[in-house]
């Protein structure tokens, strides 16, 4: 199994991040442009670290679905905040027969998960319920069979990857389980993109609006 992990500035946190790396699993750590040593933290902790120059979370995840040669690829955020030692249960499910097995946030704590964030998160997942989709959370963790993801053409190289990825398992009749997983703060020393300010959230929103509207 393969593990994408989009990094931008992650250094402090993908120490203890691969060092929960179930068995059998391999990162694949996509550096996004990082100024903080982070491609050589995650060599030097086993990672295959590959280069993608172009800006944006979706550029990093499609980068890591190319160079990914497991059947079977899981993605997640490099910064901590996520527990890899879950994604067995998501691998389990799409080999039991889900097309797509992702996440749904429970945080440990508020502070793991700021009000601006939330707030965007719950209007985006009653959008996608509102279309079909049994999700309440835009899958930060996941897991998906290599080919039918490529399949699937996701276009979004910016923060609406995950949600075009929703909105199109939808519409090609996916079977979707979602899971509860466990949220915590981010790594000390590392600040999300997204939940780390409200203009971050602002921005993802606006990627979020730029694919419901296509």
């Amino acid at each position: 199994m393969d593990v994408v992990l989009p990094c931008l500035d992650e250094a402090a946190a993908l120490p203890g991040v691969l060092a929960n790396l179930p068995p059998g699993y391999r990162a694949i750590v996509v550096d996004n442009g990082s100024r903080d040593g982070s491609p050589g933290v995650a060599a030097a902790h086993g990672a295959k670290v590959v280069d993608e120059p172009r800006r944006g979370y979706g550029a990093a995840v499609h980068t890591g679905l190319e160079n990914s040669t497991a059947d079977i690829v899981c993605f997640a955020d490099a910064d901590g905040s996520l527990d890899l030692a879950e994604l067995p249960r998501l691998v389990a499910a799409v080999v039991e027969g889900a097309d797509l097995a992702v996440g749904r946030r429970v945080p440990v704590s508020r502070a793991a998960w700021p009000w601006h964030a939330r707030a965007g998160n719950a209007v985006l997942s009653l959008l996608l319920r509102s279309r079909g989709l049994p999700v309440r959370d835009i899958a930060p963790l996941r897991a998906v069979r290599r080919r039918e993801l490529l399949a699937l053409a996701v276009a979004d190289r910016a923060f609406g990857y995950p949600l075009e990825l929703l909105v199109k398992a939808e519409r090609a009749g996916w079977a979707v389980q979602e899971f509860d997983v466990t949220y915590r703060e981010r790594a000390r020393g590392t600040k999300s993109k997204v939940s780390g300010s409200v203009r971050g959230t602002l921005r993802a929103v606006r990627d979020f609006g730029r694919v419901l509207v296509r």
